[in-house]
Formats: structure tokens, sequence, C-alpha cells
């Protein structure tokens, strides 16, 4: 079952919660998601070097907050301020409603799996070594308190005929274990060779119903 879902949707409800936080018509709920998924398309696009891992969009009356979260807070809001200004602009053109951009700084981007899978995409992009990369990922990610990682890499891995997957798993990964806090992130590297997907699995600890870590 773990292997079959996403790991964060399994968990919604327990210690994961929804990306897009709004209740809409039905006449109105395939529009909001097609302008949702534009909205995170073009964000993710424009900010590459941004290090975005999550883009919240919560939608009130007349008003959507879109809160980003980045490990270069920086570079997303620019000298001043300036590139947030740009944003909403560039933003008006999706949509009509008045928008509102917050970020979000994450403290600790190795133990992130959105972002570890585009460290690693990014590297082999660049051309280091599949393996080189896969294993300066997991050593960082333990280093910094995770508790388990695993990587998969498929495609045609250093420019093989036929395409394979090569895996590394270190530590736990309780896919199936509901209280886990396990973060799920995916990346693509487009090398000269092809298109070649990364799929990492972070073990972070337990959450109870409190919401207090414990540790495993």
């Amino acid at each position: 079952m773990g292997q079959k879902v996403s790991p964060i949707a399994l968990r919604i409800g327990i210690n994961k919660n929804w990306s897009s936080l709004w209740f809409a018509d039905p006449k109105d709920y395939a529009n909001n998601i097609i302008e949702d998924q534009k909205i995170r398309t073009y964000i993710k696009k424009k900010f590459i070097q941004g290090a975005v891992s999550l883009v919240e969009i919560e939608r009130l009356a007349e008003q959507i907050k879109i809160r980003i979260s980045s490990a270069r807070p920086g570079v997303i809001i620019g000298r001043r301020g300036a590139d947030i200004d740009r944003l909403r602009a560039d933003l008006a053109k999706i949509t009509t409603k008045e928008i509102t951009v917050d970020i979000k700084e994450i403290k600790n981007p190795a133990v992130d799996a959105t972002l570890v899978a585009q460290s690693v995409a990014f590297q082999m992009e660049k051309r280091v070594g599949f393996r080189r990369a896969m294993k300066r990922a997991v050593e960082q990610t333990i280093q910094s308190g995770g508790k388990g990682i695993k990587i998969i890499v498929s495609g045609r891995l250093d420019g093989a005929e036929i395409a394979r997957r090569e895996k590394y798993h270190v530590g736990k990964i309780p896919l199936q274990t509901f209280r886990a806090d396990i973060d799920y992130g995916f990346a693509e590297a487009n090398t000269t060779f092809g298109c070649i997907g990364v799929k990492v699995w972070i073990y972070k600890g337990d959450t109870l119903r409190d919401s207090k870590r414990v540790e495993a």
C-alpha cells in the first residue's frame, strides 16, 4: 500500500495538510484547480534558482493567499521586494482576484525531500555522476537529522542504451506507519540522453496527535 500511494496523500489529516486550502461551488471547482496548477507551474519555472519546495494556495472570497516555502527566500523577494511586486503583476494575468504572497523560509533544506530531489537532478544535468550525487544527498540528510532516506533514479543513466533504475536506502522508511512523518519529493533531470526521474523519501520521526515529534 505504502509503495503505491503518495506518502503525503496517505497522511493528510494525520500529520500532513492539503496544499490547496479552499472550498468552492461545483461549477467553479475545475477552474480553480486549473488556476492553482498554472500558478504553481509559473512560480516554479520563474524561480528555478530559488529552491522552491512547496506552494500553498488559500482562497478567500475575492482574494488568493499564496505561501511559498523556499530555502532561498532572498532570490524570490529580490532587492527591496521588487521581484515580489513583479510576481504579483505576472500572476494577475492568470487570475482576476487580489493576490497576496508570503515567503516561508526552510531552515534545513537537507531534510526536505523536494529540495533534495531537485539538488540531485540539478547535479545530474551538470554531468555529475548519479551515484556521486545520490551518495552526497544521503550523507547530508543523515547528518542533518534525518532518520532515514531512500532515493530512486530511473532513466538512461550514464547514457546507457537501456533505461534502468538505481536505488540508495539508508535508515528506516516506514511507509505504512501513519504516524511516521515521511516527506516525499520528485524532480526531473533533463539530460542530453533524455529525461531522468528522481524520487526521494525522507523519514523525520514519528508524530503523535498533539503534534509532538517522537524520536525513533
